[in-house]
């Protein structure tokens, strides 16, 4: 029997744990394993987990969405509006990990850099041309002119954008590998937090004064209601 100080059993026992600790970690699923048929989305309930508490009563209205069918009105600050079927729209989509969402865009319309820290998107492209692109952390732009028919993947995470390109409305349909991918507008995200940024640190971060971030800061401010 070896010695637990003989040299070539403790260079076995170095490579066996370096060989676990290296390996590289299971798949994180963007939703833990099910543990029953259903899980429809209790929006009312005060219990707040990784998801939503389940409703004990449910119908067929929870698993049902009708509203990507129809263009919505682009008449917006960015030309472009997002008709979303999440779980906060489908109750039935709790835990499922899974959904979708159409956007449209006036001619010229821009469906503003943004991230989606829980997803990866794929669009199809249902009618007109648009300009797309992401950005990797290396700041590397991968873009593309797509059109009817197309598809193209935003990687989890990472800023993209869409512009109509064309000369009349285009729209997709967004898919997601998640229940709920959330939405952050970098621009709305820096100039229209509650509480504000700091100034100080917009200036410097975009190397602009004080006057130009007081200045979108106000454009992009929510409007007041009335």
């Amino acid at each position: 029997m070896a010695h637990p100080s003989d040299p070539l059993l403790l260079r076995v026992v170095v490579v066996a744990v370096a060989t676990v600790v290296l390996l590289p970690s299971p798949p994180v699923a963007g939703d833990p394993d099910l543990l029953q048929d259903i899980c429809v989305a209790d929006l009312t309930s005060s219990v707040k987990v990784n998801g939503f508490a389940c409703k004990a009563t449910v119908s067929e209205d929870d698993f049902y969405f009708k509203g990507l069918g129809a263009p919505g009105n682009t008449n917006t600050t960015y030309g472009s509006v997002v008709t979303g079927a999440n779980v906060a729209t489908v109750p039935g989509l709790n835990t499922l990990g899974v959904s979708m969402s159409r956007i449209d865009y006036a001619p010229g319309g821009v469906n503003p850099p943004h991230t989606h820290p829980r997803a990866t998107e794929m669009v199809f492209v249902l009618q007109g041309t648009l300009d797309v692109g992401f950005l990797t952390t290396a700041n590397k732009l991968v873009a593309k002119t797509i059109a009817a028919g197309d598809a193209f993947v935003f990687p989890r995470g990472l800023v993209h954008f869409q512009k109509n390109s064309g000369d009349g409305p285009a729209a997709v349909i967004s898919a997601f590998n998640s229940q709920l991918p959330g939405t952050q507008s970098i621009a709305t995200t820096l100039f229209a937090a509650t509480p504000d940024v700091p100034t100080s640190v917009l200036t410097k971060a975009f190397q602009v004064g004080t006057k130009e971030v007081d200045k979108i800061k106000s454009r992009l401010a929510p409007k007041k209601q009335t």
